[in-house]
């Protein structure tokens, strides 16, 4: 505990101990020496707080407060002793010799712990800067004082505070819009610079509810209620007929199991689920005055309880009193009509001066800040926030949400995306309206100015790329492992394949058509199919030379068949495919690196059929470097397979420690045998799993996490888990589509070893962070239970057991030269030729003679 969180009650109790004294005797001597002392005390404390602050110790408080709270002890004992009152003298005499007591251990002890600047951001239990309170489970703590934000300066914002973070209809990413759950849900962002957002709507009697939009339709079930009705609009319906009307989620992308289990709420009772601040948002106030409906009479009612109001409309917000609460001009999309004025938004977002008359901020599409291409990609940032705070106007940030696509330069991460409307070096946006507020809460808590802070004390996690940064660029090229390593990479991969000369070198896939463009050149007709490999044909790296394929372009990769999620397309056919040996060449070059990881597969069947022993062509590399003499350093080298034969075969060529062997596990698991990591211990030391193997999910909702991962690790292994994607669709919804909650998770909760990436960056960065710590919001299984029993899916069958029987594997079979043995029809040839050759010598010799 810090001294000054007691010091400053210490100095203001004696100062009202001093003025009860005078209000009872009158005594101006007592109300003279507790004020003074207690002034003392008081400044002693604020000169310690200031200088923790700047992470100081201020001797003068040290010795100030140690003085003043020793010198009470001796003259109010001295008191007591004389007068054995324990008021005032007894009471002040025991407090202080407590105090003196604290004062003296906190000098011993080497004064204020000064924390890193991971504390600064984490909420701590000892700390006197924050209060626990609970929501309904009775887990949160609510962030009181918030070191981060202490220093103001390094916020360009209006205020110079930290941004504001506006949920629009609570957690509507998640819950239905402005349902209860979905405001309820707004506080696992422990944040108290945070506002509820309401669409404000007026029944026909006058009842304001929070709806989204003006038709009830859109987003609620209103219609299977009031079938024969032809119009669903908010005036066509009292109060009391919406009793029996559920709200439902509006947006493809976000599950819809929670639908019809929750009711329209009035804005009174949003106003007391007591949230921070509240936030009204008016529209269509024209349309409501047609229907005899005062929008600026009901607000007005509610001004004193409101925190926001903003609206597209100038004249509403001219009708409005200044003074009221904060006004925010809303600005629509660039090329619509502001009714009053006949201006498009986009003129009047020129005259920011004309706005300053009417509202102290404006609320702004991300658009207008980051202007973003046709090609989805961001054009040059613009000039507005700095113009708009030069009014002295607050600048507040929409359409903000996980699941929406945004522009490629962010690499589908949506913490990305907020940093660079707050952390850019130019300026930075009063607030962010978000579907998913708990994303730029953390971004702004959290992961910005990072640059700034010390890294004392990062998260423990290991980063594994996936074929080099495969999210940014083609995989396994020089570009993907160049961005890896730059991202803060700390084991690069290189997945081997093998060329018909024999040559090993990195490609994510065996088959051209998955990593290339072959099926466009002329090499199309090599397609064929190899069972062993898979069931649809294909064309496999072995029926090219590593000539003819270093002439392929190479191709991004999207996460998953099933979704319209296309990656960086500019990269789209940049870098060139590396050999075995170029691979370890460059990576030899980072001394940022810890190692590198050599994938192997397919090693029986080219065994088998194709002559090529991929161990012993992968060995004669990796050992070539090391006895290169131009290298002054050698980088660890780890071997990885699905097939226990394969690092079998490594062990028995090579001194190999066993951690330096990592077996994958090539299918989900919900669980493994006892005999199975016995057999598994043998020949390796680290494991891969899949995340679906610790955290399974139906329908997008997790029910609980496995203990496969704590089993492993109780007996030694070190666990990688694969594959981590910023796609929001590579997660459940209950890691609420943010890529960074995914990773806290599995590094906090289930604490594996490794994280194998296709972002690199995204995992660096959470590693960076100083608060991650306290990050942790997700519980698995939280938001089933919230989940319409009728909507839920069907429960699927559980993933299998991962026995004994599917690690064993035969030992790899002898390598046999292409084509040594004849088949059946090359034999019947032989067979048909040799009697036909001896017949056709007879007849020459005959003639001959």
């Amino acid at each position: 505990m810090h001294d000054f969180c007691f010091t400053i009650p210490y100095g203001m109790l004696l100062i009202g101990g001093g003025f009860i004294g005078y209000m009872k005797k009158g005594s101006i001597t007592s109300f003279a020496g507790g004020a003074g002392t207690g002034l003392l005390l008081i400044l002693a404390g604020y000169l310690s707080l200031n200088a923790f602050k700047k992470k100081k110790t201020s001797t003068i408080a040290v010795v100030l407060q140690t003085v003043i709270s020793a010198a009470l002890t001796l003259v109010m004992g001295q008191r007591y002793l004389l007068t054995q009152k324990i008021m005032p003298a007894g009471l002040v005499a025991v407090i202080s010799a407590l105090m003196t007591c604290f004062y003296v251990y906190k000098i011993a002890t080497g004064g204020n712990k000064i924390p890193s600047k991971a504390a600064e951001q984490r909420l701590r239990q000892d700390s006197c800067m924050n209060i626990k309170t609970g929501d309904k489970q009775g887990r949160l703590k609510l962030q009181f004082f918030n070191l981060h934000n202490v220093s103001a300066s390094s916020w360009h914002t209006l205020s110079g505070k930290s941004p504001v973070v506006i949920a629009r209809g609570g957690f509507s990413g998640v819950f239905p819009d402005s349902s209860s759950k979905a405001y309820e849900f707004v506080s696992v962002t422990t944040s108290l610079n945070l506002a509820l957002w309401c669409d404000l709507q007026l029944t026909k009697d006058g009842v304001g509810i929070c709806f989204p939009n003006l038709n009830l339709y859109n987003y609620s079930d209103v219609k299977d209620v009031y079938p024969n009705k032809k119009e669903w609009f908010s005036v066509d319906f009292t109060w009391k007929d919406l009793s029996d009307v559920n709200l439902v989620q509006n947006i493809k992308s976000r599950s819809g199991v929670f639908d019809g289990s929750y009711q329209i709420l009035t804005v009174e009772i949003v106003a007391e689920l007591g949230a921070p601040g509240l936030w009204l948002n008016i529209q269509n106030s024209a349309f409501y005055r047609q229907h005899n409906l005062s929008m600026r009479n009901y607000v007005v009612s509610l001004s004193k309880r409101v925190d926001f109001i903003s609206s597209p409309e100038i004249s509403f917000l001219k009708s409005m009193k200044k003074d009221v609460t904060k006004l925010i001009f809303r600005f629509l999309n660039q090329d619509q009509i502001e009714p009053f004025t006949n201006q498009t938004y986009s003129s009047l977002s020129k005259n920011l001066s004309n706005i300053k008359t009417f509202s102290s901020g404006i609320l702004v599409p991300k658009s207008y800040i980051w202007p973003v291409g046709s090609d989805l990609y961001l054009k040059p940032h613009t000039s507005l926030v700095t113009e708009a705070h030069r009014q002295g106007l607050q600048v507040f940030a929409s359409e903000f949400a996980n699941d929406f696509v945004f522009a490629y330069n962010y690499s589908y991460d949506p913490t990305a995306e907020y940093l660079s409307f707050i952390d850019n070096g130019n300026f930075s946006v009063d607030g962010f309206l978000s579907d998913f507020p708990v994303t730029p809460y953390r971004a702004i808590s959290c992961f910005s100015h990072l640059d700034t802070k010390e890294d004392e004390e990062p998260a423990v996690v290991t980063i594994i790329s996936n074929d080099g940064a495969s999210g940014d660029f083609p995989g396994c090229t020089d570009l993907a492992y160049e961005k890896a390593v730059k991202d803060g990479v700390d084991i690069l991969d290189c997945n081997v394949q093998m060329s018909k000369d024999k040559i090993p070198f990195c490609m994510s896939s065996i088959d051209l058509l998955n990593t290339t463009n072959v099926f466009d050149t002329s090499f199309r007709n090599l397609s064929s199919t190899v069972a062993e490999i898979q069931p649809k044909s294909g064309i496999y790296t072995f029926s090219l030379t590593m000539s003819q394929i270093k002439t392929l372009k190479p191709v991004i990769s999207n996460p998953k068949e099933d979704h319209a999620l296309f990656r960086n397309p500019r990269n789209k056919n940049v870098g060139k495919f590396l050999t075995l040996s170029e691979f370890l060449f460059l990576a030899n070059r980072y001394n940022s690196l810890l190692g590198v990881l050599i994938k192997v597969e397919n090693a029986v069947y080219l065994a088998k059929h194709q002559g090529i022993s991929v161990v012993d062509a992968v060995l004669n590399k990796t050992e070539r470097l090391s006895t290169q003499e131009s290298q002054t350093t050698s980088i660890a080298i780890m071997f990885q397979s699905t097939d226990k034969s394969v690092l079998m075969d490594f062990k028995e060529k090579k001194l190999i420690y066993p951690d330096e062997l990592v077996y994958r596990v090539d299918e989900d698991i919900r669980d493994v045998t006892d005999s199975a990591i016995k057999e598994i211990m043998s020949f390796a030391g680290t494991i891969v799993i899949s995340k679906e193997s610790v955290l399974p999910y139906n329908g997008g909702l997790v029910k609980k996490k496995t203990d496969v991962v704590p089993r492993l690790k109780a007996s030694g292994f070190r666990v990688y888990v694969e594959t981590f994607s910023n796609e929001f669709v590579t997660q459940p919804f209950d890691l609420f589509s943010d890529s960074t909650v995914e990773i806290d998770f599995f590094v906090q909760a289930v604490k594996i070893y490794g994280i194998i990436t296709d972002f690199p960056a995204t995992t660096a960065r959470y590693r960076k962070s100083q608060c991650y710590r306290e990050m942790s919001m997700f519980r698995t299984g939280e938001l089933l239970p919230f989940g319409n029993p009728r909507l839920l899916s069907p429960a699927q069958a559980p993933y299998p057991l991962l026995v004994e029987s599917d690690v064993m594997e035969p030992p790899l079979p002898d390598v046999k030269s292409k084509n040594s043995t004849p088949t059946k029809a090359m034999a019947k040839a032989i067979q048909v030729f040799s009697p036909v050759r001896t017949m056709a010598v007879l007849v020459i010799f005959f003639i001959s003679v």
